[in-house]
């Protein structure tokens, strides 16, 4: 889910700077000092928390009462913050290569992470691609034809995901995802000028190009993070290809052998979402014969007619059982937790910093569902990062990378187990053990099926930065990695020298980095064994609960408190010993369902043969 902070290493920042800022690269002519640096990182610190304060009420207010006016305000302060940003990375690097102690070197490398032009011409024509693509994006509707050759109702993507979700009419979800894909080609041009000037200004700061600079995040060289990414990929790939190769056999069984081949790439208009990368609307297809529970976690809480401060005060109940503190009064008093009778308000579930003290909020809209009941705790998860870190530095403010913010409240979530429901009262009777299977082939359906999406959509992006791929060879290259790693097709041929099927994703046309996306899903499972240990459970990985224990809590919060302080391979070993992130959790948590899918697989091929 989204988290609202401050914007250290945002893209961003190259579109805000005035003119004034470029005054910045005119560096004084004597020698800098060591004084002279941490005097400049005082005042950048000061600064920047400052407007950072700033941008973020105006930003509150601008997601919560929805109008052209606060639009407005929230721009003028989050241009002012990006503002100085971007002048704060032109300042420091004037004092690249002095030796400053570790923490002052560290906030130096976090503040010059970003892109920054120098040329005003070039800021407003970066500002302006990006909103286009963003507007591009946001418009696109498919506009299907009539038999009679005139042009029906347009349909928007959200209209067209749910036909995709719910049909099976193999026809209807190719025109589903076919019109989507042709909505692209129309702002790849833009694209293609967007990344030649995103280019400029990484190499402005030094970078060969943005992808290497969105590598250098993550504290080791752009291409060790590369093979770091790919080793990660090639420890989870078995268990993917057990789930690919179940899949398959059950879309051949729904749609026929002239749809699905037995061998090769599958088309992916046939996996439910409109990229493929969860798999969940496939499981009334994919599920067990057998073994499901019938317990509904959203008929209780509608029965119970749970609101939604109770739904948070479970949330909350789960971190204080760790031993954290209890959300601020000014939690209750400031969040959104329901959808307003008198307003329109983004209901996207979103996590907010207001300031550097405790002011922390939701804004998200409640409903009593089993949905909902996760949501709440993956959210409390960016709540208690932010109160975990909040004595930091400003600059240290941050998840130690782009993956822990996520992976910690879906950490939390993965404790939401029948266990935990009984000790707080929602569950009577914990199912039997056959019902692992199920609930873990579902939450596979999400966790395990993205991995190669979140995976290749930067590989392809990298690679598009670095010019190995050109223009005309995207889509050449967007399905070459979608076969290798996705093992999937697309639904009919399109042209390879116009098409622009990776624009049809939003990261894509915004610009937003996904590997974060891969590394979360690993290190949640990753912090949940660890967790598990560190409380003394030694059952099934997927059955672990660490609720109301105080000693995982203890680790967890020593991992929270460090923030974007140290290279995140130092905290990633205080909570868990280890210092590389290993799949091997991953495949431990879902080593029962790895199981059952082999046997599965091998009874479907055994009868294949005959």
């Amino acid at each position: 889910m989204q988290v609202t902070s401050k914007i250290i290493s945002t893209l961003l920042a190259a579109t805000a700077m005035t003119a004034a800022g470029s005054t910045a690269l005119a560096a004084p002519t004597a020698k800098p000092t060591v004084a002279e640096a941490e005097r400049f990182l005082a005042d950048t610190e000061t600064r920047l928390n400052k407007l950072n304060n700033e941008q973020a009420r105006a930003a509150w207010v601008g997601s919560n009462f929805i109008t052209d006016d606060t639009e407005g305000i929230a721009s003028f302060f989050a241009e002012r913050f990006l503002t100085a940003s971007g002048e704060a990375a032109i300042g420091a690097r004037r004092f690249n290569g002095l030796k400053l102690s570790p923490e002052s070197a560290r906030k130096m490398m976090l503040l010059q992470q970003t892109l920054v032009f120098a040329d005003p011409k070039e800021r407003e024509q970066y500002a302006a691609l990006q909103a286009a693509l963003n507007g591009a994006y946001g418009k696109a509707k498919y506009c299907p034809k009539k038999p009679d050759g005139t042009t029906g109702d347009c349909m928007p993507l959200g209209e067209m995901e749910k036909v995709l979700a719910n049909s099976r009419d193999e026809a209807k979800l190719k025109e589903m995802w076919l019109g989507w894909h042709a909505q692209a080609p129309a702002y790849k041009s833009k694209y293609v000028d967007y990344i030649a000037l995103s280019n400029k200004g990484a190499k402005q700061m030094g970078f060969p190009d943005t992808g290497a600079m969105w590598r250098s995040q993550y504290d080791m060289p752009p291409e060790a993070f590369a093979a770091e990414m790919e080793r990660l990929w090639q420890q989870v790939k078995p268990l993917y290809d057990s789930l690919h190769t179940y899949t398959r056999y059950k879309l051949r069984a729904t749609y026929g052998p002239d749809v699905v081949p037995l061998t090769g790439p599958i088309p992916s208009h046939l996996f439910g979402n409109m990229w493929s990368q969860s798999w969940n609307n496939l499981y009334p297809i994919l599920k067990p014969a057998t073994g499901a529970s019938s317990y509904d976690l959203t008929k209780v809480l509608e029965q119970r007619k749970t609101d939604a401060t109770q739904m948070t005060k479970y949330a909350e109940g789960f971190y204080t059982s760790l031993g954290m503190q209890k959300l601020p009064q000014s939690f209750w008093e400031r969040s959104l937790l329901t959808k307003p009778r008198d307003r329109d308000v983004v209901c996207h579930a979103s996590a907010w910093p207001l300031d550097e003290k405790d002011d922390v909020r939701i804004k998200m809209c409640i409903t009593p569902t089993a949905e909902d009941f996760t949501v709440i705790h993956h959210e409390l998860g960016h709540i208690y990062y932010f109160l975990g870190y909040t004595k930091q530095p400003f600059l240290f403010r941050n998840g130690a990378n782009d993956g822990f913010h996520e992976a910690i409240g879906d950490t939390i979530a993965l404790s939401i187990t029948p266990g935990y429901l009984k000790k707080i009262g929602l569950m009577d009777q914990e199912p039997d053990v056959t019902a692992d299977i199920p609930q873990l082939l579902e939450r596979a359906l999400s966790k395990v099926a993205i991995l190669p999406f979140a995976y290749s959509v930067d590989k392809w992006r990298w690679d598009v930065y670095s010019g190995k791929t050109k223009p005309a060879d995207f889509d050449k290259s967007w399905w070459q990695l979608r076969e290798q790693y996705m093992g999937m097709k697309r639904p009919a041929p399109g042209d390879d020298a116009t098409g622009f099927d990776a624009g049809a994703k939003y990261h894509v046309a915004a610009d937003v980095p996904y590997a974060r996306y891969f590394l979360a899903d690993m290190l949640q499972f990753q912090f949940h064994r660890a967790l598990c240990r560190e409380a003394g459970y030694t059952g099934p990985l997927n059955r672990c609960s660490v609720y109301g224990n105080a000693k995982a809590g203890a680790k967890l919060q020593q991992m929270l408190a460090m923030g974007a302080s140290k290279p995140w391979p130092e905290a990633l070993k205080a909570i868990s010993g280890e210092e590389k992130i290993d799949g091997n959790a991953l495949l431990e948590y879902f080593a029962p369902l790895k199981t059952w899918l082999d046997q599965q697989n091998a009874a479907f091929a055994a009868a294949e043969k005959k």
